[in-house]
């Protein structure tokens, strides 16, 4: 309704004659106190809930993480010895065999027949042995009575040395042909894993004497296995400082342990030690190659596969540790949150060392007293107050201690 409408203002003020002078004086009154009354503040916002707790401080061991690849401890390649055609395969592909298994058999015919070839000449040989002995003995029976002359005392005697030359040829080219006759049966060498069969039966196969003998099958020992990793320069030369300094053992004298992780896998599975380190290092990649030999009892792994080898890097020493979740980044610098005695937040760099155990060594920007926040960093602002709460201690434990450890 317009106040410049001449109507409407008459009929308003035929109402406001309507109405009581009392009721009018109270509306007055309400309209003026509501001018005068101020509006509230708003209430200040409640500290915000953080989980705090107090870095662990326990005894730990740097390690040296590298990648490394498992190589067989033995590997053979059974090749022919002897040629002729396979008769037979006597392994599964894949399966493990021991040492003399049977794994193929050669036609050992042809050999047989040397074989008993060379046995007539060696009893031939040992006859004309004994006959030589006859002959020897007589003449020198006959030398006596001078019937014979000395001259064919000696004809006698270099004949029966003849005869022993050939009795040994004989023996030996027996040995040869029962040799020959044991390479038919081709047994495994070392016990292990054999690989597929590559040639089958009715293949005729070369031997040894030939030049170049075929290849028959491979097999790699599994138990237990090596794994190969390179150093790197600068870490060699820390670890042979420390070792200067008594801190650290050298792997050249004492089988440190490794650790070593599969792939896929997050924490290390197996155990082992330090088997090997080279002489010198690799002139293209300034790397020492270096071994450690690792029980393989389950036979899990396999030669080629890839590990992560983790390998002791220092002494142990007194440490403060952190939740990794507990430490922010603050562009190129590493820092965590410790709330100080009046409540209020402070920003404190840190220098971080490995992880251990699931917790980050911290090596440098705490104390051990100073409260850090682990839960609510996204509620925390440097300089503000917040409302700190300490974290749940494990059963047998303070906050913050790992869990098992005595307080």
């Amino acid at each position: 309704m317009s106040v410049t409408d001449p109507a409407a203002s008459s009929r308003l003020a035929s109402d406001l004659d309507i109405l009581p002078a009392r009721a009018i004086g109270a509306l007055l009154a309400l309209a003026l106190s509501s001018c005068s009354e101020k509006p509230q503040q708003a209430a200040a916002p409640a500290a915000p809930p953080v989980t705090v707790a107090q870095p662990t401080r326990r005894t730990v061991t740097d390690w040296d993480e590298y990648t490394g690849r498992f190589e067989a401890v033995e590997e053979v390649q059974v090749r022919a010895r002897v040629g002729g055609y396979v008769n037979s395969v006597e392994f599964r592909d894949g399966a493990m065999v021991k040492t003399g298994d049977l794994l193929y058999v050669i036609d050992p015919r042809p050999f047989e027949a040397v074989a008993t070839q060379a046995d007539g000449q060696l009893a031939d040989a040992r006859a004309k042995v004994e006959l030589a002995k006859r002959e020897l003995d007589r003449a020198l029976t006959l030398t006596l009575n001078q019937t014979v002359t000395e001259a064919v005392v000696d004809q006698r005697r270099q004949a029966l040395q003849a005869a022993h030359a050939a009795e040994t040829q004989a023996d030996g080219a027996l040995k040869a042909a029962q040799l020959n006759v044991e390479f038919t049966h081709v047994v495994a060498p070392i016990t292990g894993r054999v690989s597929r069969h590559l040639v089958t039966p009715g293949n005729l196969v070369q031997g040894s004497d030939a030049g170049t003998s075929t290849l028959l099958t491979t097999i790699v020992s599994v138990d237990p296995i090596y794994i190969y990793f390179d150093v790197d320069e600068a870490t060699y030369l820390k670890n042979n400082r420390l070792w200067f300094e008594g801190k650290r053992p050298s792997s050249r004298d004492t089988p440190n342990p490794v650790e070593v992780a599969l792939s896929g896998e997050t924490k290390p599975s197996h155990d082992g030690k330090m088997d090997f380190l080279d002489n010198r290092l690799d002139l293209s990649t300034g790397t020492l190659r270096s071994r450690a030999v690792i029980p393989n009892k389950d036979l899990s792994i396999l030669p080629g596969q890839f590990g992560r080898v983790r390998l002791i890097g220092s002494a142990p020493y007194e440490a403060l540790l952190l939740p990794d979740t507990a430490v922010a980044t603050d562009q190129s610098r590493k820092i965590v949150f410790v709330v100080k005695e009046d409540d209020t937040v402070e920003g404190r760099p840190v220098v971080l060392g490995p992880l251990d155990d699931g917790l980050r060594v911290i090596r440098e920007g705490l104390k051990a007293e100073d409260r850090v926040i682990v839960d609510g960093l996204q509620r925390a602002r440097v300089g503000a107050k917040v409302s700190p709460h300490p974290a749940a201690a494990p059963s047998g434990g303070k906050a913050g201690d790992k869990p098992g450890d005595k307080p």
